[in-house]
């Protein structure tokens, strides 16, 4: 009660303070400082990343415009990226506001050539800050222009006066000719300011991976990647004759396909829209779309127009071939799509996108015009290519059937809620420890490997809004498995009925009983198997929990470094060798280190103040990069074909040898 009195006060005393002084007006790039996240997502590997991608959409811009053909990405020894393109190169005269045109672009928001000026046609880029947000948000930034016979250079830094006053994204240098040139083209590079990413290290593989990605939409495209970071050099090339094609084949690598890949492309009102899809044996439907090239992991129109077009030619044609009689129900998009993978991809002009950070487009024209074109151009594959139209409706309709029998089988195992004749079960498992209170905003739900840690987690827990579920061995995987394999699970079954979102056409994130679905397991092999094969679930059949960020990974410490002293004992946790080493420094002579094998070493009241305690935790939230490189990896990982997996591990892992303990 004293608490609740002592914020009261403070409000109100804060309060009598707020005056017009109080009052801040952030002009230009030091609103972007303030708040990074307002622009780049996250200050955490997101981030940072995308101010990259902001760099490279520019140059993939002039690829879109079709003055670019190569792309270079350096990742330098200081730390630094540089970006090389062989576009046309940034304007370098005077901007009307008596500036230098890099000088605009670089320093002031919402500068730039995407905004109808005639300077692009169709670009990634959508508001105009990127360019000046990589400034504000690094240390120091060049530019290096090839235009017009003339090299120009300029600088840009982050300076603290002597008055301790912020400049962001100051012009250290003015625009100089520095030298002569045959060709064109813009090379940016910059250093993340570790002051507000903290850990500013790019990241080689998922570049490569996004690289590889880029070369697959803009087929001309070569894509080039160097890291002189490390004791040798590394580089790698992109580029694809087949574009899309090569891209539904790369992603279905591993997979028993049924037929082969299908690509087509249509252009309407200055869209141009291109579609390349295969399916294979599997239960889950893929479909990876981009705009100008950027993806949109969330979707948008295109994606809603893409499934409204393929729902309708295939119900046409499977009543028109009499595969759907009169009487019968249309088949659903769900089971149309079941075992599709495929690539949409679309160029266009004034793009408006839900968020700069580009995850989902919203102009509602993309809707109409790609349901047009993937309407009449699928028509006339079908009609050309009847027995692959037979095969995916006969899949079609297998799916119908056996979605139809799972809903019955649901509502049996539900039970009919509304008959008073239904006894509710005491319990939905032994293994369940269901939190006191029903609150979905903060409630938590562990699921735990292994009875003596969930034994501990239960002991451990706040059982006001936590809940424990212990896991009997490892789980089903189900990249293996058809819905009826995991709804017949007894585990699966019983997490689905916990969550109570159900599964399939049936999900409804909303009525998620848990604010948190945290997956705690052992520190080792065996832990992270079983990591993985619950991730592989989640990704398969739940992923709109992983979208709105409810899936998260608990994080055990490895060691617990303890010194009895004459007064209290001290006592570290670590979650690291770095932390450990820190820990033995601190404590000194004497200190003995406690490694930690598996949860069930710790006690309870260790369990809760180490890996459960909301305040003192530590957790990773499981989020969706990349989609198309989760699918791939999840198949390769999870898939049925072992070389690719061996050739996966032997490229990741290390294998060290260490003492028989």
């Amino acid at each position: 009660m004293k608490e609740v009195e002592g914020r009261k006060r403070l409000k109100e005393t804060d309060a009598l303070r707020y005056t017009e002084e109080d009052i801040q007006v952030l002009e230009g790039l030091i609103a972007v400082r303030k708040r990074p996240g307002m622009y780049i997502g996250s200050t955490g590997s997101r981030g940072l990343h995308h101010l990259l991608w902001e760099i490279v959409d520019n140059a993939k811009d002039e690829a879109l415009a079709g003055f670019n053909d190569k792309i270079i990405v350096t990742l330098h020894k200081d730390g630094s990226v540089s970006v090389e393109d062989h576009g046309r190169g940034i304007p370098t005269g005077m901007h009307k506001t008596g500036r230098p045109a890099p000088e605009v672009i670089f320093t002031t928001l919402h500068a730039g050539g995407k905004f109808g000026g005639g300077g692009y046609k169709k670009s990634g880029g959508l508001h105009g800050v990127g360019s000046s947000v990589v400034v504000a948000l690094s240390k120091w930034l060049e530019v290096e222009i090839h235009r017009e016979g003339s090299v120009h250079k300029q600088k840009f830094a982050y300076v603290v006066d002597e008055a301790g006053n912020e400049h962001v994204g100051k012009p250290v240098t003015d625009l100089v000719i520095t030298g002569k040139t045959r060709r064109t083209g813009t090379t940016v590079r910059f250093l993340p300011d570790e002051a507000v990413f903290g850990n500013a290290r790019f990241d080689y593989e998922l570049i490569r991976d996004r690289f590889r990605e880029t070369a697959f939409l803009l087929k001309k495209l070569r894509m080039v990647l160097i890291d002189e970071r490390g004791p040798e050099k590394k580089q790698e090339e992109f580029y694809f004759e087949d574009g899309l094609k090569s891209y539904v084949e790369y992603l279905n690598e591993g997979k028993h396909t049924l037929h082969p890949v299908v690509y087509f492309e249509g252009e309407k009102d200055n869209v141009y829209v291109e579609l390349a899809f295969q399916y294979n044996d599997g239960y889950t439907e893929t479909l990876v779309s981009y705009v100008n090239s950027i993806p949109t992991t969330d979707g948008g129109t295109h994606v809603t127009g893409f499934r409204n077009g393929t729902t309708r030619v295939f119900n046409e044609f499977a009543r028109k071939k009499g595969y759907l009689k009169e009487k019968d129900a249309n088949l659903t998009g769900n089971d149309l799509r079941e075992g599709f993978l495929g690539v949409l991809s679309l160029q266009m002009a004034d793009v408006q996108f839900e968020s700069q950070t580009k995850d989902k487009l919203g102009n509602e024209e993309a809707r109409t015009i790609v349901e047009q074109i993937v309407s009449e151009k699928l028509g006339f594959f079908l009609e050309e290519n009847p027995e692959v139209g037979k095969l995916l409706v006969d899949k079609a309709i297998r799916s119908a059937e056996i979605r139809e029998e799972l809903r019955k089988q649901r509502e049996a195992l539900r039970g009919d809620k509304k008959s008073k004749n239904t006894k509710k079960r005491k319990s939905i498992s032994e293994k369940f420890a269901p939190p006191q209170y029903k609150d979905p905003k903060r409630n938590e739900l562990f699921l735990v490997e292994g009875d003596s840690a969930g034994g501990s987690a239960k002991q451990a827990r706040s059982s006001e809004f936590q809940a424990i579920f212990g896991l009997r061995g490892k789980p089903l995987n189900t990249e293996k498995a058809k819905l009826s394999d995991v709804l017949s699970n007894e585990e699966f079954r019983t997490v689905l009925e916990v969550l109570e979102t159900d599964i399939g056409e049936d999900f409804s994130i909303e009525n998620c009983a848990f604010n948190k679905i945290i997956i705690m397991s052992d520190a080792d092999v065996d832990g992270s198997h079983i990591q993985t094969l619950l991730l592989t679930f989640f990704f398969r059949y739940m992923q709109p929990l992983i979208a709105a960020g409810h899936l998260y990974i608990a994080q055990p410490p490895l060691y617990q470094v303890k010194k009895e002293g004459r007064g209290k004992a001290e006592s570290i946790y670590c979650w690291s060798d770095y932390e450990l080493e820190q820990a033995l420094k601190k404590l000194g002579r004497g200190a003995e280190v406690q490694r930690y094998k598996g949860l069930g070493e710790m006690n309870p009241d260790q369990l809760w103040e180490t890996t459960m305690n909301p305040e003192t935790r530590k957790l990773i939230r499981v989020q969706l990069e990349d989609l198309a490189h989760c699918e791939k990896l999840v198949t390769v990982l999870m898939g049925d074909k072992v070389p690719p997996r061996r050739e996966w591990i032997e490229s990741h892992v290390t294998f060290e040898v260490g003492e028989d303990e």
